[in-house]
C-alpha cells in the first residue's frame, strides 16, 4: 500500500463501512464487492444486494450464500465426480474452474486462489494431479481458520514438500529450500531473519519427507543436535520451528500484507492502517476469518480510493466475465476457460516460481490486453465450447428490463460488468451513430466493454 494520504478511511480504516452522502451504497460498490471477494455477480444478485445494503450483502458473501443464480442443484456431486476424473493437469484445472464458476461459495474459492499464490506449488514438479488436488482442498478447508492451522497443514502437505525438496533434506546433508521459503514467503518476509537462521531451520526440518504420498517424519534422518534460530537455542524440530515462526510479530505483518494485496488497491490503507490490521491479527491468534471479515466490512474496502484500483488477474477476469453474462444453460467448457486463464498469464496449478504470480501491472502488458480482447470475442461469440452458439446479450438485457434502445443496452452492460464506469459513451461512439440495437451490435458492444481499461480494474 502507499502512504494513503488521499484515503477518506485514513485513521480508522477498519471501522465498519456505513453508507453516507460522500460514500453511498450504490451499484459501483456492489459490483466492487463481488469482483474483489468473488468472481463477479449476475444482474439479479447485484440488484438484490443494492436493495439489501452492505451488511446483508457482506453477510451472504461470508456465509457462501451470495450466489442466487447458476449454482446447479447437484453441484457437490458434479464437483466430486470431476475431482475423481481429474487425473491430468488439464482436467484438474477444469475442475477448479468449474468450482469457481458454478460453486455456491465464491469467497472460499477466491481465498483458495490466494493461498495457492501464497504457497505457490507447481504440478510441473509434483507431477501427481491427485496430490495437487488434495493441497487445493486444504486451502479450501483451512483457508479461513487460524493461520497456524493452515501453516501446520501446508508445510506437511506432500505437494509442497516435494515442490521444495524436503525429501532431500536429511542429517548431514541439509537442503534449505523448505526452510528458506517458509521464512521468506510463508511467514516472516525478507529482512526479519538471517542466513544463519535459514541454515539452522533447515536442520530442524531434516527428516520431514514423503512416503506413499503421505507426510512422514523419519527420526533416522533428523538432525537432533542443538540449533539457534531467531535468537533461541534448543534441539528444535520442524514443529518447534513452525510454532516459533507463528509467534513472531513479522508473521502477523506478512499475513496482513497478503490480505491487503488480495482485497485492497494502492492507497486504500496507509502503513498505520496495515499495522492496525496486523496487530488485530496477532491479538486474535492470526485468525484469518477475522481478518477477511474485518477487511470486507471496512471503510477501507468500500472507500473511493479502493474502487477500480486493483488489476484483475486472468482467472478473475475469465470466470467473472462468464458468470456476469450468465453463461449457465449452455456453459463454456471449463477446460477451455482454464486454458484461457493460462494464455492470459495465470496457469492454474503451475505458478511460475516459488514466489507465485507477480500480478498487478504484469497482468496487463500489451500482449495480454490483446489476449483479453480475444477472449472476450471468443466468449461472446460462443467459441468456448462444443459447437456453442453466440451469446445473445441483447436478450439478456431485455430479460432484466433493459434494452429500450442501444444506449440503454450498452449502459446496462457497463453497469453489470464494471458498476457503471462511464465507458458507455465511448462504446457508443465506437459503434457509430448508425448502429442498430440488434444482437450483432450488442455483442460487439459487450466485447468492447470487456476489453476496456475499466474492466481490467476491480
Amino acid at each position: 500500500m502507499n502512504d494513503g494520504t488521499k484515503s477518506p478511511a485514513r485513521g480508522q480504516p477498519w471501522a465498519v463501512y456505513e453508507p453516507s452522502d460522500a460514500e453511498p451504497w450504490n451499484l459501483c460498490r456492489v459490483v466492487h464487492l463481488h469482483r474483489r471477494a468473488g468472481f463477479s455477480a449476475t444482474w439479479r444478485e447485484l440488484r438484490r444486494d443494492l436493495k439489501d445494503g452492505p451488511k446483508a450483502s457482506v453477510d451472504r458473501v461470508l456465509a457462501g450464500t451470495s450466489r442466487a443464480d447458476g449454482v446447479p442443484e447437484n453441484f457437490a456431486e458434479m464437483a466430486a465426480l470431476l475431482a475423481e476424473s481429474a487425473r491430468d493437469p488439464e482436467r484438474l484445472k477444469a475442475w477448479w474452474v468449474y468450482r469457481m464458476l458454478f460453486g455456491p461459495d465464491a469467497l472460499t474459492e477466491r481465498l483458495a486462489l490466494m493461498w495457492h499464490n501464497h504457497f505457490a506449488t507447481s504440478i510441473a514438479k509434483v507431477r501427481e494431479a491427485a496430490t495437487m488436488r488434495r493441497q487445493n482442498e486444504l486451502f479450501r478447508t483451512l483457508g479461513r481458520k487460524r493461520f497456524g492451522e493452515l501453516l501446520h497443514g501446508v508445510v506437511r502437505d506432500p505437494a509442497l514438500l516435494v515442490w521444495l525438496d524436503a525429501p532431500a533434506n536429511r542429517k548431514g546433508h541439509p537442503n534449505e529450500n523448505l526452510a528458506r521459503e517458509l521464512m521468506e514467503l510463508f511467514t516472516l518476509g525478507i529482512g526479519n531473519y538471517g542466513e544463519a537462521d535459514v541454515k539452522e531451520s533447515a536442520r530442524a526440518l531434516t527428516g520431514w519427507t514423503v512416503a506413499d504420498d503421505t507426510f512422514k517424519e523419519d527420526p533416522a534422518r533428523h538432525d537432533d543436535g542443538d540449533k539457534s534460530i531467531l535468537g533461541r537455542a534448543g534441539r528444535w524440530k520442524g514443529g518447534d520451528l513452525v510454532k516459533a515462526l507463528l509467534d513472531h510479530p513479522a508473521t502477523a505483518r506478512r499475513l496482513a500484507w497478503r490480505l491487503g494485496q488480495e482485497f485492497l488497491g494502492e492507497g486504500a490503507a496507509d502503513a498505520a492502517g496495515m499495522k492496525m490490521l496486523a496487530d488485530g491479527l496477532r491479538e486474535r491468534d492470526l485468525d484469518v476469518g477475522w481478518g477477511v471479515e474485518t477487511v470486507l466490512r471496512s471503510r477501507a474496502f468500500f472507500a473511493e480510493t479502493n474502487l477500480r484500483t486493483r488489476v484483475s488477474g486472468p482467472t478473475e477476469f475469465v470466470v467473472g466475465a462468464a458468470r456476469a453474462l450468465e453463461t449457465f444453460d449452455a456453459p463454456p467448457s471449463t477446460l477451455v476457460l482454464a486454458d484461457w486463464c493460462a494464455r492470459l498469464g495465470q496457469d492454474l496449478f503451475q505458478p511460475p516460481n516459488v514466489g507465485g504470480w507477480p500480478g498487478g501491472r504484469e497482468w496487463v502488458a500489451a500482449p495480454t490486453m490483446i489476449g483479453r480482447a480475444n477472449f472476450a470475442a471468443a466468449l461472446v461469440g460462443g467459441r468456448l465450447g462444443r459447437g456453442g452458439a453466440a451469446l445473445d446479450p441483447a436478450a439478456l438485457a431485455t430479460r432484466h428490463g433493459r434494452g429500450g434502445g442501444l444506449g440503454d443496452t450498452v449502459g446496462f452492460f457497463d453497469e453489470l460488468l464494471t458498476g457503471g464506469s462511464g465507458s458507455r459513451e465511448r462504446v457508443l461512439a465506437a459503434l457509430g451513430t448508425l448502429a442498430a440495437n440488434d444482437p450483432a451490435t450488442v455483442r460487439r458492444a459487450v466485447v468492447l466493454i470487456l476489453a476496456s481499461p475499466e474492466m481490467q480494474l476491480n
